[in-house]
């Protein structure tokens, strides 16, 4: 099991994303903008951030940003969960540190591919898995 980190200013999405984390048997924390976002990520150090990008105070790309330039943060993946859909977008968060990109609306099978994914081809592995 992982602990993963949900940024997103939808309370409905925050749940929706939190309830397929949980289901997939990980570890959810949550936060409601980018810079709690990056607050609790420096805090709790999770195994990955779903990150949105169009949300108050620090976007998704300025949040996914600075948490892969942090020393403390770089290593943690940040994939972003966005409705987003412009390739360009989709090239500007790559360009920003995540390692991956998923347009909403998106299946649980979707986000579920991703994550796993990740953790796969990830440099440190999800700490309770042993």
């Amino acid at each position: 099991m992982a602990r993963i980190l949900i940024v997103d200013d939808s309370p409905s999405q925050l749940l929706g994303i939190q309830r397929i984390v949980e289901k997939l048997g990980h570890e959810s924390l949550t936060a409601e903008d980018g810079a709690a976002g990056v607050e609790v990520a420096k805090r709790e150090l999770p195994d990955m951030v779903l990150m949105d990008v169009v949300m108050p105070n620090l976007n998704g790309f300025q949040a996914t940003r600075t948490l892969s330039r942090e020393a403390t943060t770089k290593h943690i993946p940040v994939i972003l969960v966005t409705t987003k859909d412009q390739d360009t977008d989709r090239m500007w968060g790559l360009r920003q540190g995540a390692k991956a990109y998923l347009t909403k609306p998106f299946s649980e099978d979707e986000l579920a591919e991703v994550i796993e994914r990740i953790f796969s081809t990830s440099e440190m592995p999800p700490s309770t898995a042993a």
